[in-house]
Formats: C-alpha cells, sequence, structure tokens
C-alpha cells in the first residue's frame, strides 16, 4: 500500500483547485500524534478508493500559506474538496467509518 503523498502550497493549485473529481486534503505535521494515528487510514482510503479519489497531505510546518488560506487553526484538518471546490472539512481525528462517511459525502 503506498503512502499518501505530500504537496507543497506551490502545487496546491495544480493538484487541488484544477482537479476534477474529488480530492482529500489532509494538513499534518511530523510532530502531531492524532495526525499519526489517521495516516494509515488515509492510505487505506486511497488503496480502496484508487482513481476515485484523490488524497494528499500538506506539511503546515513548511507550507504556510494554504493552511492560512483555509483558516486552518488545528490538525489534523481535513478539506474535501470536488472538482476544485471545497465541499466539506473535518478537525481533528476520526475512526475509518467516520472518515469514509465524510470522504462519501463529496458524491
Amino acid at each position: 500500500m503506498a503512502a499518501v503523498p505530500y504537496i507543497s502550497d506551490k502545487e496546491f493549485q495544480e493538484k487541488i483547485t484544477n482537479s476534477s473529481g474529488t480530492v482529500l486534503l489532509d494538513f499534518t505535521a511530523a510532530w502531531c500524534g492524532p495526525c499519526k494515528a489517521i495516516a494509515p487510514l488515509l492510505d487505506q482510503v486511497q488503496a480502496e478508493r484508487g482513481s476515485a479519489i484523490a488524497v494528499y497531505k500538506l506539511d503546515i510546518d513548511e507550507n504556510a500559506e494554504t493552511p492560512n488560506q483555509f483558516g486552518v487553526q488545528s490538525i489534523p484538518t481535513l478539506l474535501l474538496f470536488r472538482d476544485g471546490k471545497l465541499v466539506n472539512r473535518h478537525v481533528g481525528a476520526l475512526s475509518k467509518v467516520k472518515l469514509d462517511q465524510f470522504v462519501s459525502s463529496a458524491s
């Protein structure tokens, strides 16, 4: 199972705003315990849903522009996009069942 790739502020527009379909973005940091806890669940979502969803992580310590743009004040924060538009957000860790429900809310 491949790990979810990281993107930068510079890649945000290309990977998310200009994308078609569903994209899940996880705002994270290396020191964040709850972020580490949900990382395997994000890997599972990516593996299970294949090309139906793109999943990315963005490290808030290395990229300040995008978290500021979306008012991220706590991590993990998950943003769900559909065809480049924000459709849902969740702050905090969640179970696999709740993550699946969250991702399904984009359809």
